[in-house]
């Protein structure tokens, strides 16, 4: 073998092993995808107060999409309130929830539309049995597509008279959340017998399956539209 063949062989031996070593390696990186556990569904927050916030609670935790559900304060000055601090009035804070939803699943228009629904936004810092700027109508929003969502809701309220009063919510940024005590957290699930929970949740229990049924029909009847103009 002269010395020109012999490099010649080096060379296709080095070429074949660098082929080898690249196909294995691409190999390598199809196989990772499928090992891969599958994504997590991106998450986002939601703060209301509208009244109360055992009604709230109860009222959002039962929505599809919505993963968690924290009752609290939001919206004052003083920081880590009390229950008994924010009841006076004095901290500025109103009794919000919360929420953790999915936007694939439910999204924040969605969320603003059952909000509407939970409490009467055209009261002045009272619900119900309720009184006082804790119990104040407010969305606190976290970007700024949730204040365009909101202000747009708002307005259409209105401009369609939806209510015989105007809509009073208030729109502010969020800023800080401060969870409520222990025994606020699901109070209507574990207090089912309470006198509020008789009262004011339970007819608000009834309201929400009514909503939620009209809206599976209504989805029932679109999908069945759609299945018949494609065929």
């Amino acid at each position: 073998m002269n010395t020109l063949q012999w490099a010649l062989g080096i060379g296709l031996a080095f070429t074949l092993a660098s082929f080898a070593a690249d196909l294995a390696r691409g190999q390598e990186a199809e196989a990772k995808p499928k090992d891969e556990k599958p994504s997590q569904p991106k998450l986002e927050e939601a703060t209301f107060g509208g009244g109360c916030f055992w009604c709230t609670e109860a009222f959002f935790e039962r929505l599809p999409g919505v993963k968690s559900v924290v009752s609290g304060y939001s919206g004052g000055g003083v920081p880590n309130p009390t229950y008994q601090m924010v009841s006076t009035g004095l901290t500025g804070h109103a009794e919000v929830i919360q929420i953790t939803f999915d936007p694939a699943v439910i999204p924040f228009a969605t969320l603003l539309d059952y909000f509407w629904a939970a409490h009467d936004p055209t009261t002045v810092n009272a619900q119900g049995p309720d009184h006082g700027t804790q119990y104040r109508s407010i969305i606190l929003y976290h970007s700024d597509a949730q204040k365009e969502a909101a202000e747009k809701a708002k307005h259409a309220l209105n401009a369609r008279r939806v209510h015989k009063s105007p809509v009073v919510t208030q729109i502010e940024p969020f800023e800080t959340f401060y969870p409520a005590e222990g025994y606020h957290q699901d109070f209507a699930r574990s207090n089912p017998g309470h006198p509020y929970v008789q009262t004011y949740i339970v007819p608000k229990m009834h309201k929400l399956k009514k909503i939620m049924k009209a809206e599976a029909q209504k989805e029932a009847e679109a999908q069945a539209g759609e299945e018949a103009e494609s065929k």
